[in-house]
């Protein structure tokens, strides 16, 4: 954590401009990009895995994205709508940020895609997707890196279906992207929904729920239960005995949760883009890195934070460093030119991402530490269901 410190403030002191040149960010060389993910509460391992994942690739650039003197402005949403607009509004009016990175979760998104856009700054999502921003509501100054956040759990639903379950039941927390992924789940699974549950967002206690699914007699369960719950919901699912019943999940059994289920997940089931065992070069490099620089398995947050800051590092190159100059800056952005984590990899119309999706299971590696590993590939080059509905505005 001490040299995490010293690199961010390292990156701040190469770049301490006037209020003044603040203004002209970009126009002297110097680029400006605030990064607001939540980084306390029960969920923030999911940011600290996006910001330390955005500050390898900053690091590896030279402290010089797109070739420009940058600074990162690393702030803390605290999973609070209200915190994270007031901070949203200090990152482009006060700091005179040039680009905003963020967030995790889509209730927070959702509360900070106005006052960035309406002060006509770019906003780039690393991980939430919400339908609400890529069909009617999708807009010219926001990007998403991560997906939609339908997709992911269409791949349960798919997985499920094709397998010939007949009965599931669904449990995720009460926000959009709860919502969201129980919609994506059933988008691909056409048998019976004899529970579908929604909980507090942040619910530690599944003891009720838990009851409920185990009197409904399900063939298998889907959940979405990121952070801390997932953590949690699984221990819990163990112990009272449900192990049998098939445990179907999106970002609940992942590298974030993975070091606190270890052997309790094993064997689980998860959708994703990518997991640290995908073959390819640039994966492999990255994994690596990831592990030496901060001692512990990298998980899709920290993919997706890598992959925003080269895909900002690509457009900024495309404009020749000239970040003043914004429709060729979302031009290059939509361009996606640069070598993703994932393999394939483009944006669509709706600036949200077409990609491979795949079926992961939980795993113990032979030096002791626990995984995702990809067990097939469900979706190839996949688009969103919203973007026919984008016109850009």
């Amino acid at each position: 954590m001490k040299t995490l410190g010293k690199f961010v403030l390292g990156l701040a002191a190469a770049t301490v401009m006037s209020g003044a040149a603040m203004a002209q960010s970009g126009a002297g060389g110097k680029l400006k990009i605030g990064v607001m993910l939540g980084l306390s509460g029960p969920a923030a391992v999911l940011g600290e895995q996006g910001r330390d994942g955005f500050l390898l690739a900053a690091e590896e650039l030279g402290k010089k994205i797109g070739g420009l003197d940058t600074e990162i402005i690393v702030v803390d949403d605290e999973q609070k709508p209200d915190v994270a607009v007031n901070k949203a509004k200090e990152l482009v009016e006060r700091d005179q940020v040039d680009i905003v990175v963020g967030t995790i979760f889509s209730n927070i998104l959702m509360a900070i895609v106005k006052p960035v856009t309406d002060a006509n700054k770019i906003l780039i999502s690393p991980n939430a997707g919400p339908s609400a921003l890529a069909g009617k509501g999708c807009h010219k100054n926001f990007f998403a890196v991560a997906y939609q956040n339908d997709q992911v759990h269409q791949v349960l639903g798919h997985y499920a279906q094709e397998k010939g379950f007949k009965k599931l039941a669904l449990l995720a927390p009460n926000y959009q992207a709860g919502k969201d992924s129980l919609a994506g789940f059933k988008r691909s699974f056409k048998g019976e929904i004899v529970n579908e549950i929604y909980t507090q967002l942040g619910q530690v206690d599944f003891s009720a729920e838990l009851a409920q699914i185990a009197s409904a007699q399900p063939d298998a369960i889907f959940t979405f239960m990121p952070g801390g719950m997932g953590v949690n919901l699984v221990k819990q699912y163990r112990q009272a005995g449900l192990a049998s019943t098939p445990f179907f999940s999106a970002f609940t059994v992942d590298e974030s949760t993975l070091p606190a289920q270890k052997e309790a997940a094993v064997g689980f089931f998860g959708g994703a883009t990518w997991a640290p065992n995908l073959d390819n070069p640039q994966s492999k490099a990255f994994v690596a890195a990831y592990e030496k620089k901060y001692g512990s398995v990298p998980g899709v947050y920290a993919m997706q934070g890598y992959d925003t800051a080269m895909l900002i590092d690509s457009a900024v190159k495309a404009v020749k460093g000239n970040i003043r100059d914004l429709d060729g800056l979302r031009a290059a952005l939509q361009k996606a030119d640069f070598k993703s984590l994932r393999g394939d990899f483009k944006l669509g119309n709706n600036h949200f991402p077409i990609q491979d999706f795949y079926l992961v299971k939980a795993a113990q590696r032979p030096d002791g530490k626990f995984q995702t590993e990809i067990e097939a590939k469900i979706f190839d080059d996949y688009a969103d269901a919203y973007a026919k509905d984008c016109v850009m505005n």
